[in-house]
């Protein structure tokens, strides 16, 4: 089995992981899980995301920050989990084709997938996005391990939504993931556990990680306000 190098964050504000992972996408070689249990407050969209279809801007209070995938609009906040896959296309056996990695990896952690998100019960606990080069791919997931449905109003119904979506407004379509797990450490050991089956796992410092972060590379993450 292949070697996976896994780092364990704590409260790293979503911007920062998103120049971690930016880096280790364009910059390294190694296959990499980054496991990050909250973040600050912040909405996250799409590289190609628009704001005013997306954000109701009346609502705004916190930071916008458009990253270097594609994928939907979310809000981030302490009661959101990440995990982030980075691998080399070599050493995993599926077609580097967006919908063959969201699936190898929902099977893999053992979530049940619909169209492009992790559901539960027809509800929906995992938005994804994905970014794939030539030689590697990218495959990030926010959790909901809780949510604030009064917050979740500054996102807009998206003019593209999931078919199985069926129009729900967001309190009828998401589900939280403490209402399954009986605390979040029990989740991410879960999830190590899943990723093992796969991968040699080697628990690495954010440290080593972020040493990425000085070898030079094209960064597209931005804070848009």
């Amino acid at each position: 089995m292949k070697t996976l190098h896994l780092v364990r964050l704590q409260n790293t504000p979503i911007f920062q992981q998103l120049q971690y992972e930016e880096a280790l996408i364009r910059a390294d070689h190694r296959n990499w899980c980054l496991l990050n249990d909250g973040s600050t407050e912040a909405i996250v969209m799409g590289i190609s995301g628009k704001p005013e279809e997306l954000i109701d801007h009346n609502l705004l209070s916190v930071p916008v920050i458009r990253r270097f995938s594609g994928g939907g609009t979310v809000l981030i906040d302490p009661n959101t989990c990440f995990v982030t896959l980075v691998c080399n296309h070599s050493d995993v056996a599926i077609s580097p084709f967006p919908q063959h990695i969201l699936k190898w990896k929902g099977d893999l952690l053992g979530y049940e997938v619909k169209e492009n998100d992790y559901v539960l019960n027809g509800k929906k606990f995992g938005g994804n996005a994905q970014y794939i080069t030539k030689n590697r791919w990218l495959h990030h997931t926010s959790l909901l391990w809780d949510y604030n449905p009064e917050k979740m109003k500054v996102l807009k119904l998206p003019p593209k939504m999931p078919c199985y979506r069926q129009g729900r407004p967001h309190d009828d379509f998401l589900c939280r993931l403490k209402d399954t797990f009986s605390d979040k450490h029990t989740l991410f050991e879960k999830i190590t556990e899943s990723l093992s089956r796969e991968f040699v796992i080697k628990e690495v410092s954010e440290e080593e990680c972020a040493e990425n972060l000085n070898i030079p590379h094209r960064k597209a993450t931005k804070i848009c306000r």
